[in-house]
């Protein structure tokens, strides 16, 4: 087989260069939704916690798939992975508080209301 034929459609599929190694799926996916995790903690903790789950959900895919065949994937992913899941519980950790912080603050704020002598005012 010459060089020439080498890049060409054979069998439905194309042939890679020698010494490539094809990402993992979902690696990406679940480093961006562990960063936006992160960035969205702060609106209320629901988005944050919901993007959180889900890039976790995608890492652990992503590492089980990475433990089933360590040579038919790439380092470089498999890193991502890592990150996104350990990116993702951040996430989580920090969405959590904020959503404990906005539930303490508005049993507070009820609190004080309830004590208001709403009676004066009529």
């Amino acid at each position: 087989m010459d060089n020439n034929n080498m890049n060409q459609n054979q069998g439905g599929y194309q042939q890679q260069p020698m010494g490539y190694l094809p990402p993992l799926p979902n690696a990406t996916g679940a480093l961006v939704l562990g960063i936006l995790s992160i960035v969205f903690c702060f609106c209320y903790g629901i988005v944050g916690i919901i993007l959180g789950i889900i890039g976790l959900i995608l890492a652990n895919k992503a590492t089980q798939l990475f433990e089933q065949n360590p040579n038919g994937y790439s380092q470089s992913s498999h890193g991502n992975a890592k990150a996104g899941k350990i990116l993702s519980i951040i996430g989580l950790v920090l969405s959590a508080l904020v959503l404990i912080y906005f539930i303490v603050v508005l049993a507070f704020i009820g609190s004080m209301m309830s004590d208001f002598p709403w009676n004066d005012f009529r």
